[in-house]
C-alpha cells in the first residue's frame, strides 16, 4: 500500500514539473530600446506584458521580389543592417550571419532579413550579386532595400537596432550597428546579439531552436 502510495507521489511529481516545464519561457522579452530583459514565467501572461512588435513594412529583395511582414507571420526571423560598400564590420557580419544561414538552410519557418543601410546604392541587383559573391544559398535569406526614411524608422524603432542612442534620431544620421536582432513567431523581440562575434552566432541557433521548442 505504502509503495502505490509512494509510486502516485512520484508519478504526480514528474507530471507537475513537466506541465511547468512545458509552461516555461526560457528567452526574455524586450519591449524597449534600453533593451531590459523581461522574463515571463506564464505565456498567458505575454499579451498582456509585452506591446512592442515589429512594424509593417514593404520592401524589395536581391530578386526585386517585394518583400513585407507577410513572409515572416508565424515564422522566427532574424535581422541585421549591413551596406554593401562597407569595409569594416560589414563583411565579418554577413560571414558570421552566413552560420545561421547554413545551419538553418532548409528551414523554410526561420526567416534572415539583412537591410541596407544605404538604400539608394544597395539596389536589388548590387544586393543580388553581393549574395552570390558571400557564396549565400539560404532562399529565405533576403536582402532588402527601398525607402531609406522607412528602413531607418524600422531599424531604430522597430528592432530597436542603434538600442536607446538611435530610438529618436531620423534618417538624417547615418545608421551602423553590428546587432542582429532575433524576432519570434508573434513578431516580439526575443534577442540581441553581436553580429562580429562568430561564437554569439552559435549563442542564437541555439536561441532559435529553443523558440521552436516554445511554439510547439
Amino acid at each position: 500500500m505504502y509503495r502505490i502510495v509512494f509510486l502516485l507521489l512520484i508519478s504526480s511529481f514528474i507530471f507537475s514539473c513537466k506541465e511547468k516545464k512545458e509552461d516555461t519561457i526560457d528567452l526574455p522579452y524586450y519591449n524597449s530600446p534600453d533593451f531590459d530583459p523581461i522574463f515571463i514565467s506564464n505565456q498567458s501572461d505575454v499579451d498582456k506584458i509585452i506591446t512592442h512588435t515589429i512594424d509593417s513594412f514593404s520592401f524589395l529583395n536581391q530578386d526585386s521580389n517585394i518583400i513585407s511582414q507577410s513572409v515572416f507571420n508565424n515564422k522566427i526571423h532574424i535581422a541585421n543592417f549591413i551596406f554593401t560598400s562597407c569595409g569594416s564590420i560589414c563583411p565579418v557580419m554577413t560571414s558570421n550571419f552566413k552560420i545561421v544561414g547554413d545551419e538553418f538552410k532548409l528551414d523554410t519557418n526561420v526567416v534572415m532579413l539583412s537591410y541596407s543601410v544605404t538604400p539608394w546604392i544597395d539596389k536589388p541587383h548590387v544586393l543580388k550579386n553581393y549574395k552570390i559573391k558571400n557564396d549565400i544559398s539560404n532562399p529565405n535569406w533576403h536582402f532588402l532595400t527601398g525607402d531609406k526614411a522607412s528602413i531607418y524608422k524600422l531599424a531604430r524603432q522597430s528592432y530597436f537596432a542603434e538600442e536607446n542612442i538611435g530610438f529618436s534620431k531620423d534618417s538624417s544620421e547615418f545608421l551602423h550597428t553590428e546587432h542582429i536582432i532575433l524576432v519570434d513567431q508573434s513578431k516580439r523581440i526575443r534577442g540581441v546579439y553581436n553580429g562580429t562575434l562568430g561564437l554569439e552566432m552559435h549563442h542564437l541557433i541555439e536561441d532559435i531552436k529553443s523558440l521552436q521548442v516554445e511554439h510547439q
